[in-house]
């Protein structure tokens, strides 16, 4: 294995690659690639964030064969189905992915729209790899005898500051390059790691079931001086399940991927995708739009306090949940872990705690809703999960409960974003408007929820400054 690399600045890093392919074109060749063939880049995202560069497009949280049929027959570029498999224990994730995706390819056989399937997990590697992506593949040969020719390991996200050079994952922080396994992230209780070079984390995460000698490298001199039609070489060469770490600094790389990756599917070649949310957009060739301004989020209705609910106990979240009390019309109120999980307390305590809530948005203060910071873990992976969904679902029954409709909401951290859209306020679909910040995507949902055409920000847990929460709350002000 490789000895884990040490943080370097950003600008040092930059200066020692080649420059970027020169073709500034191919995002727009590849949406008219899609449009002329039908074809349409499906996501199954682990939690909401990874909307956190499309924009125009459906997301789904149910997977029933109507729900498939009509957003396919909509023929939008792009199209989400929210799965919150990363708040889920792995066997169940797996079933999950194979019930969508056998639903998924039977309906689009039926309609004749073909679509590449993209599994959408966390750019700071977290989440149920390699176990998603082998229920994935065993579908496919199973249940639609298509075999699977290798893996694309993709988890590059710019706006996050993400970026994979030389097989090593980074994440930038404050214009320093630290490896992905010496940070915060990498301790996760239910998804930590201990490398940062991608073929040893492979290794890591696969339990030696797959080592170095399986994993193929395409790098940035690759990409950037070879073009697509190198890069197309190489796919074509790949058979037998291997695992190809995509590299990636900016969107162009991945132009240049994908331009390859779409010549090699037509050629029967078949790919598994597993990547973080900015493959989805340069896939569907979704140009970049500008940040949503208020005027364009309540376009249609007026806006009104809102209510910001954290979920999130990253260092990055509790640090904007810190600046967020700097504000002034602010109602903040905080959900004790323990009490939660003790069932002599917690029927009082959520009570007690919607009441303050409605109270604070009749009032026109902007309400918010937090746990306390303190981390609580389970003996094991089982029992982490198992706390972190009672924690999730007090947030819910809290939602459920408040008699005041906000004028918008603000849900931060992936699963407590996801189980607030389907379980307390009911999404069956909702439309993608945007970003409201780099990495941070608005939806507005749709007919059926509890509350149709609401403004629903879903904020990632590791994206943003310290007064990033902050300033959205203000730009929502009138």
């Amino acid at each position: 294995m490789m000895n884990e690399p040490q943080p370097v600045l950003f600008e040092d890093m930059i200066k020692q690659l080649p420059s970027p392919w020169q073709d500034g074109m191919l995002r727009r060749k590849i949406y008219e690639g899609n449009k002329e063939s039908g074809r349409c880049i499906v996501a199954l995202d682990d939690d909401p964030t990874g909307t956190q560069t499309v924009h125009d497009i459906w997301v789904l949280t149910s997977w029933d064969d109507e729900s498939i049929r009509s957003a396919l027959l909509d023929y939008e570029p792009a199209l989400y189905f929210l799965t919150n498999s990363r708040s889920m224990p792995c066997a169940n994730a797996q079933a999950l992915n194979r019930e969508i995706v056998t639903n998924l390819l039977r309906v689009a056989q039926q309609v004749g729209r073909p679509v590449t399937l993209v599994s959408r997990s966390d750019s700071t590697l977290r989440g149920h790899y390699p176990g998603e992506i082998d229920a994935i593949q065993q579908t496919l040969e199973e249940k639609f005898h298509r075999r699977v020719d290798g893996v694309c390991l993709i988890p590059y996200f710019a706006e996050g500051g993400r970026f994979t050079i030389g097989d090593v994952h980074w994440v930038l922080e404050n214009g320093v390059l630290v490896p992905a396994a010496q940070t915060p992230y990498a301790k996760d209780a239910v998804f930590g790691y201990n490398r940062s070079y991608l073929p040893d984390w492979v290794e890591e995460k696969t339990g030696g079931r797959l080592s170095q000698g399986d994993v193929v490298s395409l790098s940035l001199d690759l990409l950037r001086l070879g073009g697509p039609a190198k890069v197309y070489e190489c796919l074509m060469k790949i058979q037998g399940g291997k695992v190809l770490i995509v590299n990636a600094v900016e969107d162009r790389d991945l132009e240049v991927f994908v331009s390859a990756f779409l010549r090699a599917e037509e050629q029967g070649k078949l790919f598994l995708l597993r990547t973080a949310a900015s493959y989805v957009k340069v896939a569907a060739g979704l140009p970049d739009k500008p940040l949503l301004s208020r005027e364009e989020l309540f376009s249609d209705r007026a806006g009104g306090a809102g209510l910001i609910v954290f979920g999130s106990h990253v260092p990055k979240s509790t640090a904007q949940l810190k600046e967020i009390m700097r504000l002034d019309r602010i109602r903040a109120i905080e959900l004790p872990v323990n009490g939660l999980l003790s069932q002599s307390t917690r029927p009082k305590l959520l009570k007690e705690t919607a009441q303050a809530l409605s109270s604070a948005l009749r009032q026109g203060l902007d309400a918010v809703l937090y746990t306390s910071r303190e981390l609580i873990s389970g003996e094991d992976e089982i029992e982490s999960l198992a706390i972190g969904m009672s924690v999730s679902s007090a947030l819910v029954e809290v939602l459920i409960r408040l008699e005041a409709m906000p004028g918008y909401v603000i849900g931060k951290g992936g699963i407590t974003a996801s189980d607030l859209a389907t379980q307390a306020m009911q999404v069956r679909a909702a439309r993608v408007m945007g970003q409201i910040l780099p990495g941070v995507p608005v939806w507005k949902l749709g007919p059926g929820s509890r509350w149709p055409g609401l403004v629903y920000v879903v904020f990632p847990g590791n994206v943003g400054d310290d007064g990033a929460v902050s300033r959205i709350i203000q730009q929502m002000r009138e």
